[in-house]
């Protein structure tokens, strides 16, 4: 039931990740402050989490014919020779690489560990079908070589990439002026906010920027947008603070960035030289983290292009997306680089976003990521804002494994009306959403910069709304540089709104979990307001440390079908009385391994024991998948944030199989589904529960129905096979916010401390009240 607890609110290594390092990375399978009377050292916390999530890792299976192989090497070594930190010394490494020969070079050290290095072997293939048995052997016969991985290849994409192909032009000051031709002689506009929030920028493009001022161009909705002038009035524009956009590269010679731009931060991991310049092609397909650059740091009434959210804001360029595949060390050392330096990472990438792939971060990547969140910004935390994917209706990214990481801030976008973009994917693990295309106009996207001093006006997808969260967070850190990586996720929490948010096809409806907090199952909390989270930034205080609970587990293999899905109930007591008592949820991870004859028809829910309803993982038609399953996959909801974790959590599994006269998908989501699945009975006629001892004895489990003869012969009847579960509690023990005092009564803030000073169900605290603040 014990795991570990954090270290200066940090986590400790691959809790609950679901990954393991067998030196291929994952295969399809598995892509699948401690108080003076706490009993841990944070090194004995991080050793117990260790040991725990071994126990989670599944052993590796190589598919035929499923693994590419790069010319890249990571190489540990013993290192006789090490720094006064335990280093090893790089000439170690250098030497280690001559003496193999062969075209092998040592490129550098693996960011963030003491004697893991990367090699490429120039006399190999960058990608090939199968491993190289010699180059692997030859360095292994080193004295100095510890262990050899050669690294797999796999598939990265970016979201929301639009190719543009830009109009001839004979100079390069010609092309530029061309842009703000139609925005002269335009009668001036007048603000009725002047007053409040002081001058507009003037900067050309900014009347166009309606996610920043929305004042219903383009068939907007007024109103609808980030609220950062309020935080610019606080007199706070991003200074000081560094943001990463791990990308294709950044222009860092545009006008509207190069005075932003950091370079002791930046780097190219693609072609591993110091200048993240983006590689040129015809099609301009890599302007992708140029136009994420500008919606963060674009320089301000400097009369080019528009303004950025974070407009006195450092921009960092980690070129890393520029290479036929991917690497686990291309993306640990990008999610690595100058920790102390970079404050925020932002990533608008992810796995194919095709609805039938499940995949997230190899071994290195995430250890980087917790290390970042452990050590990074001195000891305070990085943070990581991620993209949750614009795979639609037809994905769900709780199967992106780097959306759904309670390291990570996933964030989904709404468009100018409040409706979800057509591409936004849903999920439980979506912390807030910010803006995207126009909604009359699909062409109307999110202005910012280009590449080659260009602007443009139609950046889009989910790409954009990551980028744009990057720069409220920036704005929040700079009013308050303390704030740790949990306090933003808190502050998001707190401070995001439900505005006019809505699901155009009414699947996901607005729904209160147990201690009053709105959320939606495709915008999280709301929409980030960045004058409200700057203003409560400033009265923070860090919240409390953070624990791990193992709150139990089913380990017995059961049977679903298509007619008869199953309800598995565990009682915990949070870890009462032991060093990693959870008392005030943070995040919840169900730990799954399923298997089924369509993986994609599966669905799954989660329901708290304050009756906060969460659907993990939704039905996915064009996954197929009859093999592979999940393996250990820990699917993530922030919906029971502040929740009491003690007492009965229920997870339902079921299939949403269409027929052939009704190809209907599942609705709701949250608190509010409905079922409308054919052939799966509803919970009013579920049959009597089977009872029986599991682990601590307090679990038990039912069939949602005994299954029945087919007497349609047109509906498909599936059958899966839940072989474990295994529920993570993640959060604090002491009220995460008895410092703060409430100056809006009818704030989040307010809402929650209220709803904490009544008891759960807990024995430490009277039946009736248990005052937390």
């Amino acid at each position: 039931m014990m795991t570990g607890s954090d270290d200066n609110n940090g986590d400790s290594d691959n809790a609950g990740a679901g990954v393991s390092d067998d030196g291929d990375g994952w295969v399809v399978r598995r892509r699948d402050k401690l108080s003076a009377a706490a009993l841990l050292t944070s090194a004995a916390a991080t050793l117990l989490w260790c040991a725990m999530f071994a126990a989670f890792v599944p052993q590796p299976r190589v598919v035929a014919g499923a693994q590419l192989y790069t010319n890249t090497f990571s190489v540990r070594l013993h290192g006789d020779v090490r720094d006064g930190n335990g280093h090893v010394d790089e000439a170690v490494a250098h030497r280690v690489a001559k003496r193999a020969g062969s075209g092998f070079e040592n490129i550098g050290k693996i960011r963030g560990t003491k004697d893991e290095f990367q090699f490429v072997h120039h006399g190999l293939p960058k990608i090939r079908g199968r491993r190289s048995i010699p180059s692997v052997l030859l360095l292994k016969k080193d004295p100095s070589v510890k262990s050899v991985h050669q690294q797999p290849g796999f598939k990265r994409v970016k979201r929301g990439y639009k190719p543009f192909i830009p109009p001839l032009y004979l100079s390069r000051e010609e092309f530029i002026a061309s842009q703000y031709r139609e925005y002269t002689g335009k009668p001036i506009e007048i603000d009725d906010d002047l007053d409040r929030y002081g001058k507009l920028p003037m900067d050309p493009l900014f009347k166009e920027q309606w996610y920043l001022r929305n004042t219903g161009q383009n068939g907007g909705k007024p109103k609808l947008d980030l609220n950062v002038r309020a935080a610019w009035a606080q007199g706070v524009s991003g200074k000081n603070v560094t943001t990463a956009i791990m990308d294709d590269g950044v222009d860092y010679t545009h006008e509207d960035l190069k005075y932003n731009y950091n370079a002791r931060a930046s780097y190219d991991f693609s072609s591993n030289d110091p200048y993240p310049y983006p590689r040129y092609t015809d099609d301009w397909f890599n302007s992708h983290g140029t136009r994420c650059a500008g919606e963060v740091a674009a320089a301000r009434d400097n009369g080019v292009c528009g303004t950025g959210v974070a407009y006195d804001s450092k921009i960092a360029g980690i070129r890393m997306l520029d290479q036929p595949y991917m690497t686990d060390l291309i993306e640990a050392n990008s999610m690595g680089h100058e920790p102390d330096l970079i404050d925020i990472y932002s990533a608008s990438w992810g796995p194919t976003d095709d609805g039938r792939t499940v995949d997230g971060p190899r071994n290195a990547t995430m250890r980087a990521i917790v290390r970042g969140v452990n050590e990074g910004r001195r000891g305070k935390g990085n943070i990581y804002v991620w993209a949750s994917g614009d795979g639609g209706e037809a994905d769900d990214c709780n199967c992106d494994g780097y959306a759904a990481s309670m390291w990570t801030i996933s964030i989904n976008s709404a468009i100018n009306d409040g409706q979800n973009a057509h591409y936004d994917e849903s999920c439980s693990s979506t912390l807030a959403s910010t803006f995207s295309n126009g909604a009359k106009d699909p062409n109307t996207g999110v202005a910012t910069t280009d590449l080659y001093g260009k602007c443009t006006k139609s950046h889009s997808g989910t790409s954009a709304a990551a980028p744009e969260a990057a720069g409220v967070f920036a704005l929040a850190l700079e009013a308050n540089p303390d704030l740790t990586w949990r306090d933003i996720q808190h502050l998001t929490v707190l401070t995001s709104k439900r505005n006019s948010l809505f699901d155009a096809k009414h699947r996901f409806q607005w729904t209160m979990n147990g201690v009053g907090l709105e959320f939606n199952h495709l915008f999280g909390f709301g929409v980030l307001d960045a004058g409200g989270m700057v203003s409560l930034a400033r009265q923070w205080h860090t919240v409390p440390a953070r624990y791990h609970c193992q709150g139990g587990s089913h380990t017995k293999i059961r049977k679903f079908t298509s007619k008869s899905g199953i309800i598995l109930k565990l009682n915990t007591d949070a870890c009462r009385g032991t060093d990693t008592h959870v008392k005030y949820l943070e995040h919840v991870q169900a730990v799954i391994t399923l298997n089924s004859t369509r993986r994609g028809d599966v669905e799954l829910f989660l329901t708290s024991p304050m009756g906060t309803r969460s659907m993990i993982l939704s039905r996915r038609p064009n996954d197929d998948d009859r093999r592979d399953g999940f393996t250990k996959w820990p699917f993530m909801t922030t919906h029971t944030w502040g929740e009491y974790p003690w007492g009965e959590w229920i997870l339902e599994a079921k299939f949403n199989t269409p027929n052939q006269f009704s190809q209907q998908s599942a609705n709701g989501g949250g608190g509010t589904q409905t079922n409308s699945v054919q052939g799966s009975k509803t919970d009013s006629t579920m049959a009597a529960s089977d009872s029986e001892a599991n682990g601590d004895g307090s679990s038990a489990d039912r069939d949602t129905g005994e299954e029945e003869a087919d007497g349609n012969d047109y509906e498909t009847v599936h059958t899966g096979f839940l072989k474990e579960w295994t529920l993570m509690l993640h959060g604090t023990r002491e009220p995460p916010y008895s410092q703060l005092s409430v100056r809006d009564p009818h704030s989040k803030l307010a809402i929650v401390k209220k709803a904490h000073t009544i008891a759960g169900p807990d024995t430490t605290g009277s039946p009736q009240k248990q005052s937390a603040y």
